[in-house]
């Protein structure tokens, strides 16, 4: 494999690991051979200059149409003198689906091919006034003088408050159709009703839908090898509990969210769950390097919740790499399954009741 002839093949680039933020003008710059793939959150949003980039990889839920727009962007730069005359984009969270919304596009523009033979006339140089403009709904031409009403009468509600007229955008969950108007979900259900109720009940209901009980949801979470198999698990489900966050004070790991918002369970904040391991002395068995580094993963959680300390990149940044290169950090707990084993026992820790 071509990754074994250099490390820096595949680099995650994020804003607090100073080492790869000094790697982003290698990875633009197509005379540079490393690194070849990057993973990262926003380096595609922030106007790099990725001319060579063939391959978009969406694994996180992107619903901002700037957002979206400012990461396809990247690809769309042509290189032919390198070979880039495509690039390709691999979905696994649908954000394509943006493309069909209207707001994507502005107006269809009307091209006429014309030689350098033909003269210019009053119609190429103001196509719109002579141009007939075909509605796609009916397939006739749109009538500018026919009267159109200035209100629609909003459809039918079954329950909950009122629609917001403004424009929104639409918002494709689990194969239904969602809009999202500030904290309350519409929805069609298996009747085709138009179902209105708050973000919070919609959530609350997925989970439900998905776990009989808290024992059940217990047992699935503490059975988990990787609690962000958990988490993306709810997610394909169109249950996104973190859309929540923004109205909790509290910096809440997903695990308290999803509890207090289906089972009404009193929730700890990610820094209350790391001080109560710290206290409990449970990690005293293990020496002085190993207790290093359990704290700043500790801290790590606090700061960043669950799914970061599941990561082995995370060892390449700091305050890791102060500690020693990712192996060298491994090999403190006796190699790369130790060291795994340790996380799964940290997470125990972590949500066990104190």
């Amino acid at each position: 494999m071509r990754f074994r002839s250099d490390t820096m093949y595949v680099m995650r680039i994020t804003g607090d690991d100073e080492q790869a933020k000094r790697e982003v003008d290698n990875f633009i710059n197509p005379e540079e051979r490393y690194p070849v793939i990057a993973t990262t959150s926003k380096l595609m949003t922030t106007g790099v200059d990725a001319q060579t980039c063939k391959l978009i990889v969406l694994d996180s839920n992107i619903r901002s149409m700037t957002e979206f727009k400012q990461i396809i962007g990247r690809g769309t730069r042509i290189n032919e003198e390198y070979g880039k005359t495509f690039f390709a984009i691999m979905d696994f969270r649908n954000v394509t689906d943006l493309f069909a919304d209207p707001a994507f596009d502005g107006d269809p523009v009307m091209v006429r091919e014309v030689t350098g033979e033909d003269e210019l006339t009053d119609q190429d140089i103001h196509p719109e006034e002579d141009q007939e403009i075909i509605d796609p709904e009916t397939g006739r031409p749109v009538d500018f003088e026919e009267e159109t009403p200035d209100e629609y009468p909003p459809p039918d509600i079954i329950q909950g408050g009122e629609i917001v007229s403004e424009p929104r955008q639409k918002i494709y969950v689990a194969g239904v159709d969602v809009s999202v108007l500030n904290e309350r979900v519409q929805h069609l259900d298996a009747n085709g009703n138009l179902i209105t109720e708050s973000l919070k009940d919609y959530t609350k209901k997925g989970i439900l839908r998905e776990f009989r009980s808290l024992d059940d949801f217990l047992t699935r979470w503490n059975g988990a090898h990787k609690k962000k198999a958990v988490i993306e698990e709810l997610e394909s489900q169109g249950i996104i509990p973190e859309n929540l966050m923004s109205g909790v004070k509290k910096d809440l790991d997903v695990f308290d969210l999803i509890c207090h918002i289906a089972w009404d369970m009193p929730a700890l904040t990610r820094r209350e769950r790391a001080e109560n391991v710290k206290k409990r002395n449970y990690f005293m068995k293990y020496g002085e390097k190993a207790r290093k580094v359990i704290d700043v993963l500790l801290d790590k959680y606090a700061d960043e919740g669950i799914e970061n300390i599941e990561d082995l990149a995370i060892l390449r940044i700091e305050p890791f790499s102060q500690i020693g290169t990712p192996t060298e950090i491994v090999q403190i707990f006796g190699g790369r399954e130790q060291y795994l084993h340790v996380i799964e026992e940290l997470e125990h820790a972590l949500y066990t009741a104190a």
